[in-house]
């Protein structure tokens, strides 16, 4: 079972709009939820033995989040960056995933992610695709959100509603998007929550493929089931994975899911 390497995490002095709270003054630290090895449960890289630093603080707020710690409520030890590296040069992996929250949100990313370039790891951010950065990423695994993701009003987890108006406002950043997709190899990941949300992603992929220079096969977009849970991917996998053989996408799978549950740290 992996193990949560960061069990001191503290609430977070949250921002309103970010919930990233106020870090050191000289930014070379970045808000940590949690540091951890597993396997990697998502994507191309699926099964992959991994290193996750996951960052809290996020602009926007799926109702499904499912890494809830890190937005609705953001909880975090500040960690700097050279005991961050300390940590991942401490685990049997080669690969590195820059997690979140929204990990691009934060400055001291682009420095991390240097870093563990330049010491020979391949790094994968996980990030939503609204914000760019010049940096070390061999492998942006970008997660456009549907509309499906906004928080509305009955399915708010906080019950008030605020966040529907700005997540709706901010979740599609066709210019971060596209010049994501234009510096790095890329994966376009859509969780999908049922066969309405297909119209969406097809029409957003093509937004994508128009808005850009490079190529994005159908091979790059993975269809994800929603669900955090082993039971909620029971409802929900065979029908994403029929979507994908119907249009020629890939399905990826919740590998940590299957395998662990909903347990921290996997």
């Amino acid at each position: 079972m992996p193990v949560n390497a960061n069990e001191e995490t503290v609430p977070a002095d949250a921002d309103a709009d970010t919930g990233a709270g106020a870090g050191p003054e000289d930014g070379a630290a970045l808000p940590v939820n949690e540091l951890f090895y597993s396997l990697q449960g998502e994507g191309k890289l699926a099964g992959m033995p991994t290193v996750f630093v996951r960052t809290s603080g996020c602009n926007l707020r799926c109702w499904f989040c499912d890494s809830y710690h890190t937005s609705w409520e953001p909880t975090h030890a500040w960690m700097d960056l050279d005991s961050i590296v300390e940590e991942v040069e401490g685990h049997d992996a080669d690969h590195v995933v820059l997690t979140g929250g929204e990990p691009m949100m934060h400055e001291a990313s682009v420095e991390l992610l240097d870093r563990l370039g330049e010491r020979g790891y391949h790094t994968t951010v996980e990030t939503n695709g609204t914000i760019h950065r010049d940096t070390h990423i061999d492998l942006a695994s970008i997660s456009p959100k549907l509309q499906s993701s906004t928080p509305t009003p009955e399915r708010d987890p906080n019950g008030d509603g605020d966040w529907a108006e700005r997540h709706e406002e901010r979740r599609i950043d066709m210019d971060a998007l596209a010049r994501l997709v234009d510096d790095y190899e890329c994966q376009l990941k859509f969780v999908v929550t049922g066969p309405e949300d297909m119209a969406e992603i097809t029409d957003l992929v093509e937004r994508v493929r128009d808005a850009t220079g490079t190529r994005v096969p159908d091979s790059d977009v993975l269809l994800m089931p929603e669900g955090v849970t082993r039971e909620d991917l029971e409802e929900t996998r065979t029908t994403v994975a029929e979507l994908a053989m119907d249009h020629g996408y890939r399905y990826t799978p919740r590998l940590h899911v299957d395998l662990w549950n909903d347990a921290p740290g996997t």
